[in-house]
């Protein structure tokens, strides 16, 4: 099937699967609007429709700083036990209906400490929510698998007690951890602490790197803290000067060679100014080079995105096939953090069967 005749209703329908996705950056806009008057907080709009354009609007401004300030509306509705079990439910349902059927949602329970509840608490509570939500997804025929990474903050200092969360609930839904926030200024060597806790645990981690902040960042995630995969990315590009040739630098050749997935999600990256185009956007490239990249959402609700969107998006302008949808799919399960048993029957039962198209 050639991408011209790929539509929306056959991507629709297609299985997925998505790694990077934050639980406060996915939340429906009439959600917001419910839980914002419930709690006195004040929006820019009370509309939900407004309110969607507002986040899109708000995060086009190619800054990620200025982009990650648009989450005080969602976070301001996940202070309570009620905020959070409704997102959490609903997160899952949102994925189902967009034919995902493995995700990993991330949050950071230090940022939901407003209201009370404790962290601890944040994350049984998350994980209430989202069982819930797993189990209506299989009742209504669309089942869904999604597991927990937990965010430490960058640029605060209790990422340590969050790798000490993910440890205790590793059990209990958690399947890895990240550290997320403003990278340029914080550097993932300032937390050795968690990651050394976290390896010794055997609790696998990923780390945003290269996306605001370049090469840098994405050794130091590697080599000196140990992630099994990389959030975002997109810099690894500065070490293959030229992308049609494909001569890699030794640290693109290290990530490529053994096989450590980017976590890219291209209309993040366009509005972060990570990126210029969908059309030139690094995914295709590495893609094409052998590199494990696998298409992601980040914030459905501040990019006005979905699985099916950003799949369309690369179809239409970067000319992607179903077999390039499948392959970054079975890319993502391939490295997702579940035990191989589990990966190899969602590709094998699920995911394959699917892109049969």
């Amino acid at each position: 099937m050639i991408a011209t005749r790929v539509d929306s209703d056959v991507i629709r329908r297609l299985p997925k699967a998505v790694l990077h996705d934050h639980l406060d950056g996915g939340l429906r806009p009439a959600t917001v609007v419910e839980l914002a008057d419930a709690v006195g907080h004040t929006l820019p709009t009370t509309d939900p429709d407004e309110l969607a354009a507002w986040y899109v609007d708000a995060a086009d401004s190619g800054d990620l700083v200025r982009y990650i300030a648009t989450f005080e509306h969602t976070l301001a509705v996940m202070q309570t036990r009620e905020g959070l079990l409704r997102t959490a439910e609903e997160y899952v349902l949102d994925l189902a209906a967009d034919g995902v059927v493995y995700g990993e949602v991330r949050y950071a329970p230090e940022l939901m400490l407003q209201g009370g509840l404790v962290l601890s608490e944040v994350v049984e509570t998350v994980q209430e929510g989202l069982a819930a939500g797993m189990v209506k997804a299989a009742a209504a025929g669309t089942p869904v698998r999604v597991g927990t990474l937990l965010c430490g903050m960058r640029m605060f200092d209790r990422t340590k007690e969050t790798a000490d969360l993910a440890v205790a609930f590793r059990d209990g839904g958690v399947v890895g951890f990240d550290i997320a926030g403003a990278e340029d200024g914080f550097p993932p060597a300032d937390h050795l602490a968690a990651f050394d806790h976290l390896r010794r645990e055997n609790v696998p981690f990923t780390i945003h790197a290269g996306e605001a902040h370049g090469l840098p960042s994405i050794h130091q995630a590697l080599q000196v803290c140990g992630a099994q995969r990389i959030g975002h990315g997109v810099r690894i590009t500065d070490d293959i000067p030229d992308l049609a040739v494909g001569k890699l630098g030794r640290l693109a050749g290290w990530v490529r060679d053994r096989r450590i997935a980017l976590e890219m999600c291209p209309t993040s990256n366009l509005q972060t100014g990570a990126a210029t185009s969908i059309a030139e956007h690094p995914i295709t490239a590495l893609k094409d080079l052998g590199f494990r990249v696998t298409l992601n959402t980040d914030n459905r609700l501040v990019s006005g995105t979905t699985m099916t969107r950003e799949m369309s998006l690369l179809v239409e302008q970067a000319g992607w096939t179903v077999e390039d949808l499948r392959t970054v799919t079975v890319n993502a399960l391939k490295s997702a953090f579940i035990p191989f048993d589990e990966r190899r029957a969602l590709i094998e039962d699920v995911v394959l069967p699917g892109y049969e198209v």
